[in-house]
């Protein structure tokens, strides 16, 4: 979450008058993340979030996440529920950008989960993907194999961040593309299941948030972009007994078949560079009115370099 588009409190009147919300007590901009324009919002009928769409969130995608999020509500999946006008829509215009305006979560979000709340959170994944059946619209995912290339292509200076980062990612890039698994179990995943996205209350997760990059894609892919999140330390070093926990628990709710576990380094390896795509274009192309600093790329240019080694899913804690 950030804060790219300013909402001025006259602009908030205007926008609330769409909705039965109640009238509005406190509201300021969410300076986290990088993708759209967050706010909180309280009324004297409960908390919410306001969102304004920018970036790489396209304005024909945004039906599939705003539906998405009621399909996986009325499923039983703890998650925001996007709130409707007064005629019906859960879009709206707001300064020149698409806008919505979700149900608050209470929760938090742990910078330095333990092995129990990988645990958890990993339940919190079976069971989104298991919630996702039967959802009605699709969408591809545009951050995937496919969009990999264009992107590395696109980047320029990357060995200004860090010597043979360059290399690094066009020879995995290669690599990848030409080991990617085909034809595994799939349907809806979150693709952005970070622990900055999950929150807990005690040691349970409370709920699950910002579904703007969910799409159509492999359920293991959408583990393995767990996996790098959740289990590697401050230090760069992989936590086995954290991989153990994410990959036991998602397991006793989702059995891995054969080929899911087969692919796992190399989906291990995709989810790295995915992320190191992004980041590192984010680095080198900062938007100037960003409230907050882009991720630094080189946490997966060093995760990247740990899977490149690995043989075998038992190495994660299978």
């Amino acid at each position: 979450m950030a804060v790219y588009t300013d909402v001025s409190f006259e602009d908030l009147e205007r926008l609330l008058e769409q909705y039965d919300i109640g009238e509005p007590l406190s509201f300021k901009g969410i300076a986290e993340g990088i993708e759209n324009s967050n706010f909180y919002l309280q009324t004297d009928r409960g908390a919410f979030i306001l969102t304004l769409y920018e970036k790489r969130v396209a304005a024909e995608d945004l039906p599939f996440f705003l539906e998405l999020m009621e399909h996986l509500a009325g499923r039983g999946l703890h998650c925001p529920l996007p709130v409707k006008t007064r005629d019906g829509q859960s879009l709206v215009s707001l300064n020149r950008r698409n806008a919505a305006i979700v149900t608050f979560l209470t929760g938090i979000a742990l910078r330095r989960p333990d092995a129990a709340h990988c645990a958890s959170a990993a339940t919190a994944l079976a069971a989104l993907h298991k919630a996702g059946e039967g959802f009605a619209l699709a969408r591809g995912n545009a951050l995937g194999p496919k969009g990999w290339r264009p992107l590395a292509e696109s980047i320029h200076g990357a060995d200004a961040i860090e010597d043979g980062l360059s290399s690094l990612i066009n020879g995995s890039l290669e690599e990848l593309l030409a080991a990617w698994p085909g034809h595994l179990p799939g349907g809806v995943v979150h693709a952005d299941f970070f622990p900055d996205n999950v929150l807990f209350v005690g040691n349970q997760v409370g709920g699950v948030i910002d579904f703007y990059f969910a799409c159509n894609d492999a359920y293991a892919y959408d583990l393995a972009i767990m996996l790098n999140s959740w289990c590697f330390e401050l230090d760069g070093s992989y936590n086995i007994t954290k991989g153990q926990s994410v990959i036991n628990a998602y397991r006793q709710q989702r059995p891995l078949r054969e080929a899911e576990i087969a692919a796992l380094p190399v989906l291990m390896r995709g989810a790295a560079l995915r992320f190191l795509l992004t980041r590192t274009y984010d680095w080198l192309n900062p938007d100037p009115n960003a409230l907050v600093k882009p991720k630094d790329p080189r946490e997966y240019a060093k995760k990247l370099r740990f899977h490149n080694k690995v043989k075998h899913a038992r190495e994660y804690g299978l």
